[in-house]
């Protein structure tokens, strides 16, 4: 099998991707509601409430950890912000877009290593590069009244490193969770098993 054919979906890639975005979609939505909940948690400093920022990229980093083909991590990460968006986000349809925007991150990790490689540190890449463009998404969407200093910039930077360690280091050991299970059998991942 050449590169170009394990770069091509399988109908079972189409699948389990449609499932982990269905699943990561009703996420976002209860997710949405405990950052909300958490709003007052973070009444004396409301930039740092973006350390939670990362449980709303793990399906980008999921995605292509698993599927391990073009595509992957852009399509779960908007697909699941389709279905937040239906469930009735409280961000309403923009989050389309976020999650777009946010997908395309993890994707530039995962091609600059030309879907070959998909280790933790590819992981951690993936989780810091959707987190950055998260960040980039919000500072000129969400944030661009707030103070600079006081507010975008370190929400920015928070932004990342929680992507970077609760979507990039948890997105890879769920893989593996996943993995261990057999779920994936069908997939490259199974194969890693007995390496990690």
């Amino acid at each position: 099998m050449n590169h170009t054919d394990s770069n091509r979906w399988r109908t079972i890639d189409i699948v389990v991707a449609a499932v982990i975005a269905v699943a990561f979609g009703v996420v976002f939505w209860a997710w949405g509601l405990v950052w909300k909940a958490a709003d007052p948690a973070f009444a004396a400093a409301p930039a740092a409430q973006a350390i939670m920022y990362g449980v709303w990229l793990v399906p980008a980093v999921l995605g292509g950890l698993v599927i391990r083909k073009p595509g992957a991590a852009l399509f779960c990460e908007t697909v699941a912000a389709v279905v937040s968006a239906l469930l009735g986000s409280q961000w309403g349809g923009v989050v389309i877009v976020q999650g777009l925007v946010q997908g395309l991150g993890a994707e530039l990790a995962f091609a600059a290593f030309r879907y070959r490689s998909f280790r933790l540190p590819v992981a951690v890449l993936a989780g810091a590069l959707t987190g950055l463009s998260a960040a980039l998404f919000d500072f000129f969407v969400w944030n661009s009244e707030y103070a600079l200093v006081g507010y975008r910039l370190p929400y920015a930077a928070l932004t990342v490193v929680s992507s970077a360690l609760i979507a990039g280091v948890g997105g890879y050991y769920l893989t593996r969770a996943l993995a261990n299970t057999g779920a994936l059998d069908r997939f490259p991942v199974a194969r890693d098993r007995a390496t990690v």
